[in-house]
C-alpha cells in the first residue's frame, strides 16, 4: 500500500469525508482491519479563502506547493488535494513536487465518459463554476462540455456552500433551492449533474435530482483508493491504474 499525503483543511468538513472514504475503501478492498496509509496537511480555510477572495492565486498555489513538498518530503506517494476550488493551482503544485497529484477532474470525467455522456452541469463553489480548470480539462481530455447555472443561481450556490455548509448547516430549504437549480440545468441541455464541491454531497442525495449525478469527492477519493493499492508504482502525475 502506498502513502497518500492529504492536503486539507478546505474545509476540515470536506477533509473529514475524504478521510472517511478513503479509509472506507480502503478496508473494503483489503477487508480485516486495513485502513489508509495516510499523511495531513490541514491548512486553515481563512487563510486560503482571502487569497480566493482577492484573486491571488499564485500565493495561494505557492502554500499549497510548499505543503505538498512538505508532505513528499515525509513519505507520501502521491497527493490528494481534498478540494475542489484550489485545483485552480493544480499546475502549481504538480510543480513543486516530483510525486503524482491525483486531479479532481481526471475520475469524473472517466465516470462521465463511461456513460456516454457529452454534456454535464457543474455544481460548485463560484470560483469553480466560473475558473476554467473543469471546463479546460474536460474539454480536452473526455470531450464533454460543461454547463453552469445562471448568474443568480450560480450566487445562490456559493452562498449556501459557504454560510451554510462549510460550518456543518445542512438546510431543507437549500436542498429545495439546489435541486431546482438543477432541473435548470436539465432544462439547459445537462445530461448529468456533477458535484463539484466536496460538501454538496453532504447536501444533496443522488434521489434527489432527476439526472444522473456524479459525485466527485466519492470518485476522488476512490481513486486515490486505487492509487495506493496499485501493484505497479511509478504512474505519471496525471494517470494511474
Amino acid at each position: 500500500m502506498r502513502t497518500l499525503g492529504l492536503l486539507g483543511g478546505m474545509s476540515w468538513e470536506s477533509t473529514a469525508e475524504y478521510y472517511r472514504l478513503i479509509n472506507q475503501g480502503v478496508a473494503e478492498r483489503l477487508g480485516g482491519l486495513h485502513s489508509a496509509r495516510l499523511l495531513m496537511h490541514s491548512v486553515d480555510l481563512d487563510d486560503v479563502a482571502a487569497l480566493q477572495r482577492t484573486g491571488d492565486w499564485w500565493a495561494a498555489g505557492a502554500m499549497l506547493g510548499d505543503a505538498a513538498r512538505g508532505l513528499e518530503r515525509i513519505g507520501a506517494a502521491a497527493i490528494v488535494l481534498a478540494t475542489n476550488t484550489m485545483h485552480e493551482v493544480a499546475t502549481d503544485i504538480e510543480s513543486a513536487i516530483d510525486i503524482p497529484l491525483i486531479h479532481v477532474v481526471d475520475p469524473t470525467g472517466e465516470a462521465l465518459a463511461r456513460q456516454g455522456i457529452r454534456r454535464a452541469g457543474l455544481l460548485g463553489t463560484r470560483y469553480t463554476m466560473e475558473l476554467p480548470f473543469w471546463r479546460e480539462r474536460m474539454r480536452e481530455r473526455y470531450s464533454i462540455e460543461i454547463l453552469v447555472p445562471d448568474e443568480a443561481d450560480r450566487a445562490l450556490v456559493h452562498r449556501v456552500i459557504f454560510d451554510e455548509l462549510r460550518h456543518g448547516r445542512i438546510d431543507t430549504g437549500s436542498r429545495a433551492q439546489y435541486v431546482t437549480v438543477t432541473e435548470r440545468l436539465r432544462a439547459a441541455g445537462a445530461d448529468a449533474v456533477i458535484f463539484g464541491c466536496t460538501e454538496i454531497g453532504l447536501l444533496l442525495r443522488p434521489d434527489d435530482v432527476a439526472l444522473p449525478t456524479f459525485d466527485s469527492t466519492a470518485l476522488h477519493a476512490a481513486a486515490a483508493v486505487s492509487f495506493s493499492l496499485a501493484e505497479v508504482p511509478g504512474q505519471s502525475h496525471r494517470r494511474f491504474p
